[in-house]
């Protein structure tokens, strides 16, 4: 699958600047009271409101005119909007975007960055090593449990969503935008079951492999998908695949498109169950279920689970009995600790806020307050080699070229058709 990814492109330039690892956050990464993006974001441009309702008359979810306009193929992901393009560039002139070295994958080993750029350093501080940023979300409030679930929509994902909704739980789901459209009735699904629709990128690459315009196109793209698909709706939320994130690309996130970056506290590696070769097996995820849940609610519990197959499906099910008897709260993880789901909208039921992302006079509806305390953000400890810890990177294992491969398949995807016309401005 090699063929279908853009270039590894190292970018050459002076050390990288900090980027304000300091001060105090919520731990699991939310400022209730700053959840809208100011006047100046571009993102209010990018994805502007016409009116209360949203004023455009959105194609049916799976028609022929709703995929039109969308990439492809990896190669046409490059023919984006103007406006995103000036945004970056305007982000980048502005000092926003640090000068971080794009990333290399040698065969069986994590993203590797050029001599010189330490992954764990203040200027890098790469997620796949453990390194912490400010504001990206890594655990959940004290007692919960915070459900997300990545690299859907695909065929086992209607199995997940109706045993959701006979718990009656809301998830948050990590999207894959081929997927999307490839598999629009899923979609069309957690949709109507009102759960929360999050970014997992076009084409699920190690995105610090990519370069600032190749980052854009990975999430820009699956914003403006999901945007078309919620009546209007902005995502809020992006997860990396495989984790892989850093300075870099989590400010083209936060900086361009107003995305919060979403990583976990927990693996099940339940992603490999359906390779040929699995690391894992479903004993050894009800294992590790029954000790995370049965464990310290301090902090909340983020797992990294997977919509990928029957396997991966059924053992979040099986694990939820002692979900209930463990007393876990359970939320999604966008609206954890009592926050918006959408940039635009508090959720799949809120009207879409007029002619901005969003605005302090809407309020979100009555929640449990969660107690928190503040702390310091800090790097791990700077390992020689990646991170062992109780978070296994994907990166580390040989089977993600497996994973990377199942979610890419659906990249050939017949009878779209690139045009200049994409429902962007209004």
């Amino acid at each position: 699958m090699s063929s279908l990814l853009f270039p590894a492109l190292l970018l050459v330039g002076p050390a990288v600047h900090a980027f304000g690892i300091v001060g105090q956050y919520h731990p699991y990464g939310l400022t209730p009271s700053t959840w809208y993006q100011p006047d100046s974001h571009p993102v209010h441009a990018l994805f502007r409101r016409a009116s209360g309702d949203d004023g455009v008359a959105y194609a049916s979810v799976g028609s022929p005119e709703w995929s039109k306009g969308f990439p492809a193929d990896p190669g046409s992901m490059q023919n984006m909007p103007q406006a995103w393009l000036d945004a970056l560039n305007k982000a980048v002139a502005a000092g926003k975007i640090p000068d971080v070295p794009v990333t290399t994958t040698p065969p069986g080993s994590n993203p590797t960055y050029p001599d010189g750029y330490d992954p764990m350093s203040p200027d890098v501080c790469s997620a796949t090593y453990q390194c912490r940023i400010p504001d990206d979300i890594w655990d959940g409030p004290d007692g919960y449990l915070s459900l997300s679930f990545d690299d859907g929509p695909l065929p086992p994902s209607p199995t997940l969503y109706k045993f959701l909704k006979q718990k009656d739980q809301h998830a948050t789901h990590f999207y894959i935008g081929t997927n999307i459209l490839q598999h629009p009735d899923c979609f069309k699904m957690a949709w109507d079951n009102q759960d929360d629709i999050a970014v997992h990128t076009w084409t699920h690459p190690y995105m610090t492999t990519k370069t600032n315009e190749e980052v854009l196109a990975e999430l820009g793209w699956t914003m403006q998908l999901i945007h078309n698909s919620t009546g209007g709706r902005v995502p809020k939320y992006w997860r990396p695949p495989y984790g892989d994130s850093d300075m870099r690309v989590r400010a083209i996130a936060k900086e361009v498109l107003g995305l919060t970056t979403v990583i976990w506290n927990q693996d099940t590696n339940d992603w490999s169950l359906s390779d040929p070769v699995p690391i894992t097996s479903m004993d050894k995820i009800a294992t590790q279920m029954h000790t995370w849940l049965t464990g310290p609610k301090k902090p909340g519990l983020i797992i990294l689970e997977h919509e990928l197959s029957n396997q991966s499906v059924q053992a979040f099910i099986d694990a939820w009995d002692l979900v209930v008897s463990n007393g876990w709260k359970t939320t999604s993880v966008a609206q954890m600790g009592g926050s918006s789901a959408y940039q635009n909208s508090w959720n799949a039921t809120s009207p879409v806020t007029q002619a901005k992302v969003a605005d302090l006079s809407v309020h979100p509806p009555p929640v449990q307050a969660v107690a928190s305390t503040t702390s310091q953000v800090k790097a791990m400890p700077s390992p020689s080699a990646p991170a062992k810890s109780s978070r296994p990177n994907h990166a580390g294992n040989k089977s993600s070229a497996s994973h990377h491969s199942a979610t890419l398949a659906t990249l050939g995807i017949a009878g779209l058709v690139v045009v200049a016309t994409v429902y962007v401005l209004s």
